[in-house]
C-alpha cells in the first residue's frame, strides 16, 4: 500500500482526536484497536503500522553512520519520506540518534546493534499521542530511555535513577515551554539539545551538536513559524 507521510497515512487528511477511546480497524494490518485518533474520512492506522518502515530505516542509518552529532543524525533521518511528519517513530529516533552519536564518539567498544534493540523495545511502550493524552512528550521520554540505557539504570538504581528522571524532566520542561501544538521535529531537536547539555554537566561527556534550521515547516499546518527557535531566520 502506498501511504502518505503526513496527516492520515491513507488519504493525507487531517487527523481528529477525541477524549473517548473507541474500537477502530487498522487500514493496513486489519486488526482492531481501541483508539481516540482517526482522520476526517474515518481511516485509522495503528502505531505499529504507522512507524514500521521508519523504525527499520532508523536502525539501518544508525548502524552505518560515523557521525558524532545526534542533531545531525536525527535531522538526516527525518529527511527520508518513510519518516512521517508526526508519529511515534520519533520516540525511538531521539534515543537512537543520541546513543549512536555517543557510540561513535566513545573510545569504548560498544555493541551498538544490541543497544539499539534495547532502546527500540523500550520506545515501543511510548504510544502515539503521548504528549497530548498523557502530558509527557515521547521525545522527552526518549531522552530518559537513552540515559537509562547509557548508565544501565534500573528501578533499584540510586544516582542513575535520579539523573535519568532529572533529564526527562528537563527535556519535558524545555519542550513544554515552547508551547503547543505538538511538533515532532521541534520536540525531537529540543530533547536532543537538552540531553547534550545534561550529559556535559552531569557526566562530563561532550557530544558534537548545533542548533538546527528546520526544513519541515512548509509541511506542518500547525507550524509556529517565527515563534519556533528552529524556524529559518528571514533577513
Amino acid at each position: 500500500m502506498q501511504t502518505k507521510n503526513q496527516g492520515c497515512l491513507i488519504c493525507g487528511e487531517e487527523l481528529s482526536y477525541s477524549i473517548q477511546n473507541t474500537n477502530h480497524k487498522c487500514e493496513i494490518c486489519g486488526q482492531i484497536f481501541k483508539s481516540n485518533v482517526q482522520c476526517k474520512n474515518h481511516h485509522f492506522v495503528c502505531d505499529k503500522c504507522h512507524q514500521a518502515n521508519a523504525i527499520s530505516l532508523i536502525e539501518k542509518y544508525c548502524l552505518n553512520t560515523k557521525s558524532k552529532n545526534p542533531v545531525f543524525i536525527a535531522n538526516e533521518i527525518m529527511q527520508y519520506s518513510k519518516v512521517n511528519l508526526h508519529g511515534p517513530e520519533h520516540h525511538f529516533l531521539v534515543p537512537a540518534a543520541l546513543f549512536t552519536a555517543y557510540a561513535n564518539a566513545s573510545s569504548e567498544k560498544i555493541n551498538l546493534k544490541a543497544k539499539l534493540n534495547i532502546i527500540k523495545e523500550r520506545a515501543k511502550s511510548v504510544l502515539g499521542g503521548f504528549c497530548g493524552f498523557h502530558g509527557a512528550c515521547g521525545a522527552a521520554i526518549g531522552s530518559g530511555i537513552f540515559f537509562s540505557v547509557l548508565t544501565q539504570c534500573t528501578p533499584l538504581s540510586e544516582k542513575e535513577w535520579k539523573l535519568s528522571n532529572l533529564l526527562t524532566a528537563d527535556a519535558l520542561k524545555n519542550i513544554a515551554e515552547k508551547g503547543g501544538p505538538r511538533c515532532c521535529k521541534r520536540d525531537t531537536f529540543t530533547a536532543i539539545l537538552t540531553t547534550v547539555k545534561f550529559l556535559k554537566i552531569n557526566l562530563n561527556i561532550s557530544l558534537e551538536n548545533h542548533t538546527p534550521i528546520c526544513s519541515f515547516y512548509k509541511k506542518n499546518k500547525e507550524c509556529k513559524t517565527t515563534n519556533c527557535d528552529y524556524f529559518p531566520k528571514i533577513s
